[in-house]
């Protein structure tokens, strides 16, 4: 077998360093893949397969790309879970001698990416990496893409769970855990189930000296370097590595390590983000039906970002909260204010992207251009953000700086309307440097002097159609067809031959060949250099540029909160730490836009942890139950953002988590019935919520036999509304009208109904709350509107008479036996009058007996006699 070509041994070094990653081999125009590479980017890409000698018997498989197309290309693979490595040519091919020298400058991750044209505009594109200790976590997110960089730890409590709903907040696209969660069977499950994540396990620093090392060039608080924090900076650490392994440079924009606490803010768990349609609906995961649509008016990308960031994680300081407030209502009640700054923040760019892409050396011209028409509205922007009187923009107005030196350096030197690709140069102005002036007079001369000789050489020779021509390869070249070849004179000099036509030099072509493109070399290197020299100035002030962009992007969500208060005439909401929740008038924030203008209809809400804990909701499917609750969380979650609410007037005590048990479907893959996600849910809710949660619970218990879906519901009832367990402000929405015997039973216990308006054997639904509960679901009226034939409706009409006839004694008699157990006693001896068996009946009294009436709840009791009842029934 043939020893293989020196470039393709110089490939194997290199691919062995990115086993794990599609390689991009650099060969002049194309990145080329080779051998396996090959054949999945062929099928992955749609490309063609073809060959290459590579010095064995066998063509190595071979397929490419154009280098400036590539990143298109490069998404696709990372879309669909691959790695790709980007190998360079790292010195110029016409100083190399021998094979020119090539390295991996990058390897490019879902958690990785810069570029624009692949990243959405105003979705954050993070990578998360967590280390493990003994049940305990520590978790560190980043935004290479706009520096974002912030940690945190999770110590105690159900720690699984919180970490799982951490992650979900974030929604990372890419994440890094330590070798020793391969054993946390639990998180792995858990990370499963919730998320559609890359995973990469990776080798975590063994202590903290080695961590603080690796972070040694990033800033963060003092305190931070406390051994309590020991976990965080292990897996911060861990990032940074994974960042310096796979960008193969510094990041410079990722300056500053912030640690959060998750009790900082408002707890959200997966369900409640996905029942309550914070940023996507549930129907198509999309932005179209989520509150995020609603209240998305934001003029940039920055803002956009962070708007999502608030919906995710509402505030639980009341101070800070009405700071947001106050600047809300200060730029809602002054319109003109707040259209003058809309207008000049809406020609703000990406300034936290364009500013990594410079970290990253890959910032381009427009990129530049975007930077300096940015930097040209700060002055405006500032100015009018002075005399403002809320706080938060004055303090915000601050952090807004001005770069005047920064901005002239691009204007002076970078044209207006730049070329894409900057290889062929033409992007530097004229007047910036003299040389550069001098090789561009000389490049406009050369067109002017190529084409004299042209005319010359046609006067002199008498060929009428000789042309003087240039490619990459023979540079410029006279070129004659076969027809004048034998007016050729003899002091051309043949350079090539084609099937119609020969291509020539002269000594004089030659001469002028060597001036112009000794001068486009010169020039295209020179452009270079002020390219690279801008560059640098930009990076100088990145710290500042960041800090700018922030206060853009905070103001720029100020203002879509001012903008669609106003527009959707929502109320200030009164923030308070009492319990109290009080809504006037509340209206479902996306519902109503989805409705003709005016046919919502608003309700009120009271819930505190007094008379109005718990509050049970009954009425008819499609009445407007689940809408009512969803409202009265969206509103508090409003509330807790700092934006106005739906509503004439909203009193909203803190809350510290909002938990939603909505509806359920089959976890297949999991192996979890619809009814084994509900209790789950459930369970995770009674375990975590407390007497400072809001929870919005929907047809708890409908999975299972009505008996046991009605006992749950009814334990569950007991288990929040009662202090010493939770006794948290509740909306439970039930069809088990049974629940409804609570009110007065249970402190806290109200009943509540939709509002039903019957017309012969029709129904109106009001969608109105009042007072009371209802005794009928109306499930068949609604059946009839959904089109159900009308014989079905008919006999299911003739058939739920008949059951209600059959019923209404033995609901009589529950009844008697939820009040005591001396009721219980007498049923069982009308069981016994009928029978015969005096044996049997001694040993249901024997058994009743043994309950003891202090320590039995109602919904116990009716267990239990459920439990005789059936073994009766049996016996007979």
């Amino acid at each position: 077998m043939n020893e293989i070509t020196p470039m393709m041994k110089q490939y194997f070094e290199i691919k062995d360093k990115c086993l794990d990653c599609i390689l991009f081999y650099r060969l002049g125009d194309f990145y080329e893949m080779f051998y396996d590479d090959a054949k999945t980017a062929s099928k992955e890409l749609e490309l063609t397969l073809t060959g290459r000698d590579c010095g064995q018997e066998e063509r190595a498989p071979m397929c490419g790309v154009p280098y400036h197309a590539a990143v298109s290309y490069i998404s696709k693979l990372i879309e669909k879970g691959y790695k790709v490595a980007i190998c360079e040519q790292t010195e110029d091919p016409a100083l190399a001698k021998g094979i020119v020298k090539r390295e991996i400058v990058r390897i490019i991750t879902p958690g990785t990416l810069i570029e624009s044209n692949i990243l959405n505009e105003k979705i954050n594109n993070f990578i998360t990496s967590v280390y493990s200790d003994n049940g305990c976590y520590a978790l560190t997110y980043a935004d290479i893409s706009t520096g974002l960089l912030k940690t945190t730890q999770i110590l105690y409590g159900n720690t699984t769970e919180k970490l799982t709903d951490e992650l979900c907040r974030i929604s990372p696209s890419e994440l890094l855990l330590d070798n020793n969660s391969k054993d946390d069977k639990k998180l792995l499950n858990a990370i499963s189930q919730k998320l559609s994540v890359s995973i990469t396990y990776i080798e975590a620093p063994e202590n903290l000296d080695l961590s603080v090392n690796i972070l040694k060039s990033l800033r963060y608080d003092s305190s931070l370097s406390d051994p309590i924090y020991e976990m965080s900076f292990i897996s911060s650490a861990m990032l940074l590595s994974y960042f310096h392994e796979t960008q193969k440079r510094t990041l410079d924009n990722l300056d500053l390590l912030e640690y959060y606490s998750i009790e900082e803010y408002m707890t959200l768990d997966s369900s409640t983000r996905r029942n309550l349609e914070l940023t996507e609906s549930i129907k198509d995961r999309t932005k179209k039906g989520s509150l995020l649509s609603i209240i998305d008016k934001t003029s940039t990308s920055m803002g956009g970002r962070l708007l999502r960031q608030f919906i995710n994680q509402p505030l639980i300081d009341i101070e800070k909260i009405n700071k947001r407030l106050d600047a809300v209502l200060e730029l809602k009640d002054d319109y003109i204010q707040r259209m003058k700054l809309k207008d000049s923040i809406s020609d703000i760019y990406d300034i936290e992207r364009i500013i990594s892409r410079a970290s990253a050396g890959t910032i381009s011209l427009r990129d530049m251009i975007a930077l300096k028409n940015s930097l040209s509205k700060l002055p405006q922007i500032k100015e009018l953000l002075i005399g403002t009187k809320s706080k938060l923009l004055s303090v915000l107005s601050l952090s807004i700086h001005e770069f005047p030196l920064l901005y002239d350096s691009i204007n002076r030197a970078i044209v207006d309307e730049p070329p894409v690709n900057m290889k062929d140069g033409g992007y530097i102005k004229e007047g910036y440097i003299d040389e550069i002036d001098e090789l561009i007079g000389i490049k406009k001369d050369g067109t002017l002097w190529l084409g004299k000789l042209e005319q010359e050489e046609r006067e002199k020779t008498q060929i009428k159609n000789i042309k003087i021509k240039y490619n990459k390869v023979f540079g410029y070249f006279i070129e004659v067809t076969n027809s004048y070849s034998h007016l050729v004179p003899s002091h051309y000099i043949r350079k090539q031959t084609l099937a119609n036509s020969e291509r020539y030099i002269t000594g004089e072509l030659k001469t002028l060949e060597d001036k112009i493109l000794g001068a486009d070399l010169r020039l295209i290197r020179l452009e270079a250099a002020v390219y690279n020299d801008i560059k640098e100035k930009i990076k100088e002030h990145i710290i500042k540029l960041k800090q700018t962009a922030a206060a853009i992007a905070y103001i720029d969500v100020i203002i879509s909160f001012s903008e669609v208060s106003s527009e959707n005439k929502y109320c200030r909401p009164v923030m308070s730490v009492k319990d109290e929740i009080h809504i006037i008038n509340g209206r479902h924030p996306v519902v109503e836009k989805l409705i003709d203008r005016g046919a919502f209809v608003s309700n009120d809400i009271l819930l505190d942890l007094k008379e109005h804990r718990f509050n049970i909701i009954t009425g008819p499917n499609m009445a407007g139950k689940s809408t009512f609750m969803r409202q009265t969380a969206l509103i508090v979650l409003l509330s807790q953002i700092g934006c106005f609410v739906p509503a004439d007037e909203a009193h909203i005590g803190l809350v510290d988590k909002i938990f939603t048990r909505v509806g359920a479907s089959d976890d297949i893959g999991s192996g979890q019935s619809t009814f084994m996600v509900e209790m789950t849910e459930m369970a995770n809710i009674l375990n975590n919520a407390t007497n400072r949660s809001l929870l919005i619970l929907d047809e708890i218990g409908r999975g299972t036999s009505t008996f046991d879906g009605l006992s749950i519901a009814w334990a569950v009832t007991e288990y929040i509304s009662r202090k010493e367990n939770i006794g948290a402000r509740t909306l439970f929405a039930t069809h088990y009208h049974e629940l409804t015997e609570l009110e007065g039973r249970l402190p806290g216990v109200m009943n509540y109904r939709v509002k039903v308006l019957e017309q012969g054997d029709d129904v109106v639904f009001l969608r109105k709350i009042e007072k009371g509960g209802a005794d009928e679901s109306y499930g068949i009226h609604v059946a009839k509107l959904a089109g159900v034939p009308a014989k079905v409706i008919q006999r299911a009409t003739a058939i739920a008479n008949e059951l209600k006839k059959a019923d209404i004694n033995k609901m009589k008699n529950r009844k008697k036996m939820t009040d005591s157990v001396e009721g219980q006693l007498d049923l069982i001896n009308v069981f016994g009058r009928e029978s015969e068996d005096r044996k049997l009946i001694d040993e249901f009294k024997k058994e009743l007996m043994s309950v003891e009436i202090s320590k039995t709840s109602p919904i116990e009791a009716l267990n239990k006699l459920y439990w005789l009842q059936s073994k009766f029934l049996k016996e007979q």
